[in-house]
């Protein structure tokens, strides 16, 4: 089963990259992000536009409430599933986006405990970090969890008491209950980067400026009084880059410039740390986006991935020529 992976930092263009792919390829698009999930949380997530997800099928997009928790361990489970679909159909299956840990559980393997949400337990958990600190629900897991705790950063609260939950809930290591698995797919990785780190930099302060101009102040005002402050709510905007600190301007924590300079900041810091993430993988073809331009781009991925791709039905191949 062959499939694409188009990867990289926020800001380098996968959306646009991976449109033109799926039109030339004949192929389908499936996000690998965890923020486009959520129904409503539009501007600040950079979401596909209505008129960008009309030119070719997408999906796990808005297919989660703000409410509820959604799992990597359903992210899999689905993708999965429509990755048969779309190849059952003649298509090419093109999964585009930048969380990798969703790239890793669909397309290397990584088999995940199958542990609900534990609301009462991360509310407790929660309420520790605000009192004694991150670092203290960290030095809990390194306790727990050695393993787990070596890989998660101590400021990546999600993901600490995460692994605590399934510590607590599974009563032994959360890293105990993860195997890897060889993968049924083929997969051709295509990675969009910038060698000149300033000009990604550029692109995401850019991409703030215009989320402000398209109205993201508003979508969390929208937000907030569509779902209210509830406990699940503020962890998904909590979570979830500008809208954190919208909501902090909103409080009167500080002013909206401030705001502004903090979401620029944090998601640049966010770039780095999927890069590290997708630097492991040393099956990704890196094409750079400061370097060709995106029809450069466009031509060069498609006689990368139809060389990988020999012996793949023609039906897609025979497009791209």
């Amino acid at each position: 089963m062959k499939i694409v992976a188009i990867v990289g930092p926020t800001a380098s263009g996968k959306t646009d990259i991976a449109i033109a792919l799926a039109q030339l390829l004949d192929g389908e698009i499936i996000s690998a992000d965890s923020r486009l999930v959520y129904k409503d949380f539009d501007i600040g997530t950079a979401k596909p536009t209505k008129e960008e997800r009309a030119q070719v099928p997408h999906h796990l997009i808005d297919i989660a409430h703000p409410e509820k928790t959604y799992s990597v361990g359903l992210y899999k489970k689905q993708a999965e599933q429509i990755i048969k679909d779309i190849t059952n159909r003649g298509k090419l299956p093109i999964i585009a986006g930048g969380t990798g840990f969703y790239v890793k559980a669909v397309l290397e393997g990584l088999n995940l405990p199958g542990v609900d949400a534990d609301a009462e337990f991360r509310s407790r958990m929660d309420e520790l970090a605000k009192t004694r600190g991150r670092e203290h629900l960290h030095d809990m897991l390194k306790e727990l969890d050695p393993d787990a705790a070596e890989k998660i950063h101590p400021n990546n609260k999600y993901r600490v008491i995460r692994a605590l939950e399934l510590c607590h809930n599974m009563n032994k290591p959360a890293s105990a209950a993860q195997t890897i698995t060889t993968p049924d797919y083929e997969v051709v990785y295509i990675g969009l980067n910038a060698e000149d780190r300033e000009f990604l930099y550029d692109r995401i302060n850019k991409r703030v400026d215009i989320m402000l101009e398209q109205g993201l102040v508003q979508e969390v005002e929208n937000l907030i009084n569509k779902y209210g402050k509830t406990l699940s709510i503020l962890e998904t905007l909590g979570k979830t880059l500008g809208y954190k600190e919208i909501c902090g301007y909103l409080d009167g924590e500080y002013s909206l410039e401030q705001a502004v300079e903090l979401i620029k900041q944090k998601t640049r810091n966010f770039a780095k740390r999927q890069l590290t993430w997708f630097r492991a993988n040393k099956n990704i073809h890196w094409f750079y986006i400061d370097k060709m331009t995106k029809e450069q781009i466009i031509s060069e991925a498609i006689n990368f991935i139809c060389h990988c791709e020999e012996g793949v039905s023609p039906t897609w191949q025979s497009r791209s020529r």
